[in-house]
């Protein structure tokens, strides 16, 4: 076949002008076409913040101090150690009867690790993790805080596909034994200074859902996502159904928020919180650079603050 290079100059500046007038109708159609309408949650009043303090946070003589200096702040979670929690449930419950506080997340406290080779270091966890586990349901806890391991400690599993395989398996057993508790395993993701396992949002929920039981949650940690997320946004909504509760401190020094200035912002994190509709709460676990009786009002009001922008 012979080649006119005329004839195909002029077939190609039709078809271009073919195409151009498509466009621009598409174009055209698009721009004036019904759009969907907005599922976003912003400004929504109707899902609340629900505000919780770690035991730590505030200083006291007592813990019902404790609890009367957090409802003068509203404050409506309370998140003790797993430490000796079973020898505590008695005294919990009674500082809590005709309160507007309940028990938010237990956190931590067990002894060993998951991912420890060591067949005596493994049954402690397991030992001790179901002990708080039996003591958070008597609680009304959503869940009892879990690490698999911590980079200090060794031996441990390596950071495999096997290994994953192998946590999936083991904690449907702690799945199931959390649901007969009524309450649930909670996956917490660091930053690689502190863990390399698990430091997305976006892994603990993609482990949650391979275990494919509720008694296996996960949670977001402002302060890890700072290091390890690009988004706050894109790692809670990450956590979909599986996230159960959210830890919140300023971005810096991990203090009170507020007190990294500037960088103390959740607003995008809390726009997601809001479009989840998510019931559980978001519960300090700082320190604090200054006096806490002018800090940690600051960052209840803050936080208010920066929910009701999102």
């Amino acid at each position: 076949m012979s080649f006119n290079r005329r004839d195909f100059l002029k077939n190609s500046m039709m078809g271009a002008a073919a195409v151009a007038a498509v466009g621009s109708q598409m174009s055209l159609t698009s721009c004036t076409a019904p759009q969907p309408k907005e599922t976003t949650a912003t400004n929504d009043e109707s899902v609340p913040l629900n505000l919780s303090f770690q035991e730590g946070i505030v200083e006291a003589d007592s813990l019902n101090a404790k609890l009367d200096y957090m409802e003068e702040l509203g404050i409506v979670g309370f998140e003790p150690w797993g430490g000796g929690l079973a020898g505590r449930v008695n005294e919990i419950q009674d500082a809590l009867k005709g309160r507007n506080i309940k028990v938010s997340a237990i956190c931590a406290g067990f002894k060993g690790f998951q991912l420890s080779t060591d067949p005596k270091v493994f049954k402690e966890f397991m030992d001790t993790y179901k002990e708080i586990l039996a003591a958070a349901g008597q609680l009304g806890s959503v869940g009892v805080i879990m690490v698999p391991a911590f980079n200090n400690q060794v031996p441990a599993r390596p950071h495999t596909l096997e290994t994953r395989a192998w946590v999936v398996d083991q904690l449907k057993e702690l799945g199931d034994f959390a649901l007969q508790n009524n309450t649930a395993v909670i996956l917490e993701p660091l930053n690689r200074q502190e863990a390399f396992f698990l430091r997305q949002v976006g892994d603990a929920a993609s482990i949650c859902r391979d275990v494919d039981s509720k008694g296996v949650t996960c949670m977001g940690d402002f302060w890890h996502m700072t290091f390890e997320e690009n988004s706050d946004y894109g790692a809670l909504m990450s956590g979909g159904d599986h996230l159960s509760h959210v830890h919140v401190a300023s971005r810096k020094r991990r203090s009170m928020p507020g007190e990294d200035g500037d960088a103390d912002n959740y607003i995008e994190g809390f726009k997601a919180l809001k479009q989840m509709n998510y019931p559980g709460y978001v519960s300090f676990e700082c320190g604090s650079q200054g006096d806490k009786a002018v800090t940690i009002p600051a960052a209840v009001k803050l936080l208010r603050e920066q929910w009701d922008q999102a």
